[in-house]
């Protein structure tokens, strides 16, 4: 898609500052440029077209510009697509930025704006929006793959992630290459601790609307060749491959614990808060001995005991 080409909505209360910005864009090239007096309007807007990037002031009346990034993300998360949120801001300190941050938003400038800054940063957020969107498709298609594979007993039936069935199978496949070739390879389980509670609550289907979502989101967050899978009532398993040793960041693990816990999981009854444990075992295909994937499962389910029993949202490798 062509920069020029964009679906943009600017969203602010004040008229003049919703002409000046809409003025600047349509210098730089920008035709594509919709217009909201509020975020309840622009989220009006968003269910009738989406939008590649979306410009709100951070001080609005009813819904401030941090609430209305949070409904953003929601629906992009429900819908499977991404957009990218540049909030505009009087506000100065880093404080102000890692909250934005916090709440979703890829970028924020101060006002008013330089339009040739404000131009700049339209285009760097459509690339995020782009790239975002391309790697989701290519979940969706990976999806549609795994799919196909149901018919050889592989998929677990309610999330369409892997069994217990297909993480033995890949990772004695995986084991073998990382010891043939001096990789790494990193097994994490992950317990979601209050699931029982949320079907005692609200009943199964609730339950699995969780577990679905919890899928999603695991998927969005690791790479697209990790392999995750569905151990159990409330366990993931997820495979991470590395051909080199020492690529493998532990950072990777507090972004999974971040997806699951960023926000609640919206169901069609309510919303429903989860808290995590992770168990993790890393295998040196170049300094460890030979393992079976028998034994890297109790080595890491050994790990998410010990996690669970430091309490929620704990990691142990």
């Amino acid at each position: 898609m062509n920069d020029k080409d964009l679906s943009i909505i600017i969203v602010d209360d004040l008229q003049f500052s919703r002409i000046v910005v809409k003025s600047a864009l349509k210098k730089a090239g920008y035709s594509g440029v919709r217009l909201a007096d509020s975020a309840h309007e622009a989220l009006r807007m968003l269910e009738e077209q989406p939008a590649d990037v979306v410009l709100a002031d951070w001080m609005m009346p009813e819904m401030n510009g941090l609430e209305l990034a949070d409904r953003i993300r929601q629906n992009d998360e429900e819908k499977g697509i991404y957009t990218s949120i540049i909030l505009f801001t009087a506000n100065e300190g880093i404080e102000y930025l890692v909250e934005a941050f916090e709440h979703g938003v890829d970028d924020y400038l101060r006002k008013p704006p330089n339009p040739l800054e404000l131009a700049a940063r339209v285009s760097a957020a459509a690339r995020i929006a782009m790239m975002q969107n391309d790697i989701l498709e290519t979940s969706r298609q990976m999806e549609h793959t795994i799919q196909r594979l149901q018919k050889t007993a592989l998929i677990d039936e309610v999330t369409g992630a892997g069994n217990e069935r297909m993480l033995i199978t890949e990772l004695d496949a995986n084991l073998q290459e990382a010891a043939t070739r001096n990789g790494g390879l990193c097994l994490a389980m992950i317990k979601l601790n209050n699931l029982d509670q949320i079907e005692d609550d609200a009943g199964i289907s609730d339950k699995n609307e969780v577990l679905i979502s919890v899928f999603r989101r695991l998927r969005r967050t690791v790479r697209p060749t990790d392999v995750i899978t569905r151990l159990g009532y409330d366990v993931f398993g997820i495979i991470m491959n590395h051909t080199q040793i020492g690529s493998f960041k532990m950072n990777a693990l507090d972004r999974i614990m971040a997806a699951i816990n960023q926000r609640p999981f919206k169901t069609e009854s309510t919303d429903h808060k989860i808290s995590s444990s992770i168990g993790v075992y890393y295998f040196d295909g170049q300094n460890d001995e030979a393992i079976s994937s028998t034994e890297m499962l109790e080595l890491t389910q050994n790990n998410l005991t010990k996690a669970i029993a430091q309490g929620d949202n704990s990691i142990i490798s």
